[in-house]
C-alpha cells in the first residue's frame, strides 16, 4: 500500500482496476486509493458499492458513464484542482477498456492533471493467458459491431489483413449474439480456423471452449440456454496462409451472390427457392443469407 492510510491520497486521478467476476480479484493498492479517495466515480455506482459493501469501504460515489461521462469530467477535474484525489472505477476490470474512463482520462491530462493507473484484473488478457492460443502478438478489438453486414465487413477486412505471423484477435461478446458472430467468423475464415470462447471468467462457472470454429458452435448450439458475457479469441493465420484459405480476398471464396446464381443454373430454382437450400447448407438462417446478398450487391453499385 501507499502512504498513510488515514491521509488523503495526492491530487490525481486514479484509474483503478475492479475485479471482473471473482471479488478477491483486487490489488491491495486498489482497496488503499478506493479507501483515501475523496470520491469514486463509477459506471454504475449500484455496481461498485456491493464490491465496496464487501471490503468495508465508505468513500462517496458519483455515477460516471458513457451517456455523462464528457459532462461529469469537468465536474471531477475542478475538483481534483481544488486538492482532491478522484478514482475511476467501470463494472469490471480497468477503465477505459470497453467502458467509460478514456474521455475523462484525456481531459484530466489536456487540464495537466495527473493520470494514474492502478493495475489489476482484465478480462482480455485473463482469457488470452489461459487459451493456449499465441500471446507474442495479439490484438484486443472490443465488441464487433452488432448488425450481421457490418459485422461481416469488418471480419473481411482483418481477415484480408497482412501479418507475418500469426496473431491472436481478441473480442467481447454478449451471449445472445455469440452463435451468430461464430457464423460470420466460419463463413469468413471457414470452418477449421482455431478459436476459444472463454465465458464467466473468474466465477464459479468459469469455461473455456477450445477448438475449430465449427466445433466450439456445435457446443452452444447444443444447449438450451447461452448464459455469461463471453471473450472470443480467434487465431488469425498469416498473411500467406490467408490468401490460400477461403475468405473475401481469396480467388477460391464464392460470394453469395456466386452461391445463388449457381444454384438458379443447376437447379433452376428462383432466388427465394435457392436462398432456402442455402440456408439448410450453411446452417444459416434465410434472413441473414437475403441480408447478406443486399449488402454484396450494394457494394457493386
Amino acid at each position: 500500500m501507499s502512504g498513510d492510510p488515514e491521509s488523503p491520497l495526492a491530487p490525481a486521478l486514479y484509474l483503478v482496476a475492479t475485479p471482473i467476476g471473482n471479488l478477491g480479484d483486487i490489488t491491495l493498492r486498489a482497496l488503499d486509493v478506493l479507501r483515501r479517495a475523496a470520491r469514486i466515480a463509477c459506471e454504475d455506482t449500484r455496481q461498485t458499492q456491493k464490491l465496496l459493501n464487501h471490503y468495508g469501504i465508505t468513500t462517496p460515489t458519483v455515477s460516471c458513464h458513457e451517456h455523462n461521462e464528457r459532462g461529469r469530467a469537468a465536474e471531477l477535474i475542478a475538483e481534483i484542482q481544488r486538492g482532491n484525489a478522484i478514482a475511476v472505477v467501470s463494472d469490471a476490470g480497468m477503465p477505459g477498456i470497453s467502458d467509460p474512463g478514456t474521455l475523462l482520462a484525456a481531459e484530466a491530462i489536456a487540464a495537466g492533471i495527473p493520470v494514474i493507473p492502478i493495475p489489476g484484473a482484465n478480462a482480455a488478457l485473463t482469457a488470452l493467458v489461459a487459451s493456449g492460443l499465441p500471446t507474442a502478438e495479439f490484438a484486443f478489438l472490443g465488441f464487433l459491431p452488432e448488425k450481421s453486414g457490418a459485422r461481416r465487413t469488418r471480419l473481411e477486412d482483418l481477415a484480408a489483413a497482412p501479418r507475418e505471423h500469426a496473431q491472436t484477435l481478441i473480442f467481447y461478446e454478449a451471449p445472445h449474439r455469440i452463435a451468430d458472430t461464430l457464423a460470420d467468423i466460419e463463413s469468413v475464415w471457414g470452418p477449421n480456423l482455431r478459436i476459444v470462447a472463454a465465458r464467466e471468467l473468474t466465477k464459479l462457472h468459469e469455461e473455456f471452449l477450445r477448438g475449430t470454429v465449427v466445433e466450439v458452435r456445435r457446443t452452444l448450439a447444443d444447449r438450451d440456454r447461452i448464459r455469461g458475457e463471453f471473450v472470443l479469441l480467434v487465431e488469425a493465420p498469416t498473411h500467406i496462409e490467408n490468401a490460400g484459405a477461403p475468405g473475401p480476398e481469396s480467388p477460391t471464396w464464392e460470394s453469395i451472390t456466386a452461391r445463388i446464381a449457381r444454384l438458379q443454373a443447376d437447379s433452376g430454382l428462383d432466388e427465394k427457392e435457392a436462398l432456402k437450400r442455402l440456408a439448410r447448407e450453411t446452417g444459416q438462417s434465410k434472413s441473414e443469407l437475403y441480408r447478406e446478398l443486399q449488402r454484396e450487391r450494394a457494394k457493386r453499385k
